[in-house]
């Protein structure tokens, strides 16, 4: 099974996508397209279940018998491997999860529903793709195929300008790939391979060409997270989306860019990881306090969530590049955090627009009187996200202010200060989205015979709302089982730089 179940995970979603063709002809079962997406999910999640219970979180991705290394073309010395440890198995429960929550959230697509379940089977195969792949060339097949089901997703079933966002976010990702194509070239050509444990055991980079790697990875991550300035694709693409599109793109896709720095911009250039950190950190700053400020004065709900994100994003950012491990850990826990609360408020504001076919907050007002239960779990998705203590985003959050504040690489307590500034607007925009939607009398009539959520909706947010207090009450677990792989990965920082200052 361990030699497996990893390219289970990766390939399963492929199965169930071309069975959804003969399935469609054959089987005459109402729904059987999306019965396959969901059982081919849900089989997902149970193999990512059995991963968890077996993954021993002191190992290494080095010596972890969850490795598959095989030849695949030999002439380039490329390689299909892929491998799992401490700081990838977080973002794979992670994808498990949500693709399953997205099937059933898109349970009331009707349009070219082959096409649309289809694409979304194969996106989550190539998302498990990039976060298990450890050979370079192979990271960039699986980065750049997730791009033609999302493009699909966005320009087929998305909104009124939805041709414009897929382009938009097709043309931006592809511009920072190609330099990181570049750089994959570069490395496969003259180190002799693509393997990532073989660079990271050599480590032999000069600091001059870890810079210029580390650049040309960066672009790339950058603009998939998206790091301020390079972040204006990403509202368009939200709110064109399709409810499960936006779920996934915020919960997991652009997660893709912050598993990229972790994995191979600290991983491989260490060095420039300490030089570019102060640079980083302030970047990210910055994203924190815009996206905090723009969300504020936004009316569709949906783009306020998208900006968010934005700054949500950056504290990841910031905790990555404080390069310690309390830093690096709340990152990654915050990774997880803000697929899980932004997750569901994307879903929140999808369920809304399903009624009333509008996501304008001057529709809305007293919505908890007409749906108490919808006004219930939303507030708990709030404060979730604005990090109140006992959820889950005030773990993550304070980990990464702890980190920063004590970095050295950053040298600088300020860039905590101007980041909790960041906690303390986000409470502001999203308390004042909430007393906008469901506070005081009901202000629209059309709202008044609103139906209170049904049981799938309740299924889709239960899981997302059962993790938003177990994080925040108990996060142990979770720092368990990336405590190690972290720690490892810290001292290969540290000792990079070690060498350059010998």
């Amino acid at each position: 099974m361990e030699n497996s179940i990893l390219t289970l995970l990766i390939f399963l979603p492929v199965l169930g996508a071309i069975l959804m063709l003969p399935a469609s002809k054959y089987i005459k079962v109402p729904h059987i397209i999306k019965y396959i997406a969901l059982g081919t999910t849900g089989i997902q999640i149970l193999l990512a279940a059995w991963l968890y219970m077996n993954f021993d979180p002191t190992t290494s991705v080095m010596d972890s018998p969850f490795t598959v290394q095989v030849e695949w073309i030999k002439h380039f010395n490329i390689e299909y491997f892929v491998g799992v440890d401490g700081l990838s198995i977080p973002m794979v429960l992670l994808t498990a999860l949500l693709s399953f929550i997205c099937i059933l959230a898109s349970w009331n697509i009707e349009k070219k529903v082959l096409g649309y379940f289809s694409l979304f089977l194969l996106l989550d195969a190539g998302m498990m793709g990039v976060f298990l792949s450890l050979d370079f060339f192979l990271f960039y097949i699986f980065w750049e195929f997730t791009l033609v089901p999302m493009y699909f997703l966005i320009g087929i079933w998305g909104g009124e300008n939805r041709i414009y966002a897929s382009i938009k976010f097709f043309l931006y990702t592809m511009a920072g790939s190609i330099l990181m194509l570049v750089a994959v070239l570069w490395i496969g050509t003259v180190q002799g391979t693509f393997s990532y444990t073989a660079l990271v055991s050599m480590g032999n980079i000069p600091l001059g060409t870890q810079r210029w790697l580390f650049l040309a990875f960066a672009a790339a991550f950058a603009i998939k997270v998206p790091m301020w300035p390079l972040h204006s694709w990403l509202p368009d693409a939200h709110v064109e989306a399709p409810t499960a599109g936006s779920v996934i793109l915020a919960g997991v896709l652009l997660k893709l860019g912050t598993y990229g720095f972790l994995r191979f911009n600290l991983g491989l250039f260490p060095d420039a990881s300490h030089y570019f950190a102060p640079s980083i950190a302030f970047l990210a700053v910055v994203g924190i306090i815009y996206g905090a400020i723009v969300s504020y004065p936004q009316k569709d709900v949906k783009k306020l969530v998208a900006y968010s994100s934005v700054s949500h994003l950056g504290f990841v950012m910031l905790g990555l590049f404080a390069l310690n491990d309390l830093g690096i850990q709340g990152a990654i826990l915050q990774m997880v955090n803000h697929g899980i609360s932004t997750g569901a408020l994307f879903l929140i504001v999808g369920m809304i627009y399903e009624r009333r076919h509008t996501r304008s907050l001057d529709e809305f007002g007293g919505l908890w009187t007409v749906m108490p239960l919808y006004g219930s779990l939303t507030l708990i998705v709030v404060l979730s996200s604005m990090g109140l203590p006992g959820l889950n985003g005030f773990v993550g959050e304070f980990t990464i202010l702890l980190g920063a504040f004590g970095s050295q690489a950053l040298g600088s307590y300020y860039y905590s200060i101007f980041a909790a500034l960041g906690v303390i607007l986000a409470a502001i925009y999203m308390l004042w989205m909430f007393q906008k939607m469901f506070l005081g009398a009901v202000s629209n009539e059309k709202n008044t015979l609103l139906q209170d959520l049904n049981w799938r909706e309740i299924v889709v947010l239960v899981p997302l709302l059962i993790l938003i207090f177990w994080i925040g009450l108990y996060p142990s677990p979770f720092f368990n089982l990336m405590s190690a792989s972290v720690e490892q990965l810290t001292a290969a920082l540290d000792f990079g730089t070690a060498l350059v200052l010998q």
